[in-house]
């Protein structure tokens, strides 16, 4: 595995956890927000471990819910551990983002 998929898997996950946040989600739906937030290039092929390793992890839950438009849907939302895993994550992502944009700042000039 390259190393840009490995870091971009990091931070899928606690991009993944910000959006379940915001409201319970199906993986389509997930999809769809990635794409709408500026990540276009992420598959439901790559979401789906992902959340079956966050319920692993107990960080999401899944409830099958009816859907008006077709087959019943599976949403997800965060558990208690999951928001103490998000507000890690994004701890962690400050320290680790404010570092790197002043470097990239300074040697892109």
């Amino acid at each position: 595995m390259s190393q840009r998929s490995q870091l971009f898997k990091g931070i899928l996950k606690g991009c993944i956890l910000s959006i379940i946040k915001m409201q319970p989600t199906y993986g389509y739906e997930l999809s769809m927000k990635l794409q709408e937030f500026g990540l276009p290039d992420v598959s439901e092929g790559s979401i789906y471990p992902i959340l079956l390793r966050l319920q692993r992890e107990k960080l999401i839950i899944g409830e099958m819910r009816k859907s008006d438009t077709g087959p019943n849907r599976k949403y997800y939302q965060l558990t208690e551990a999951g928001q103490m895993q998000l507000a890690e994550f994004i701890h962690h992502w400050d320290l680790l983002k404010q570092p790197v944009d002043k470097i990239i700042e300074k040697g892109g000039n």
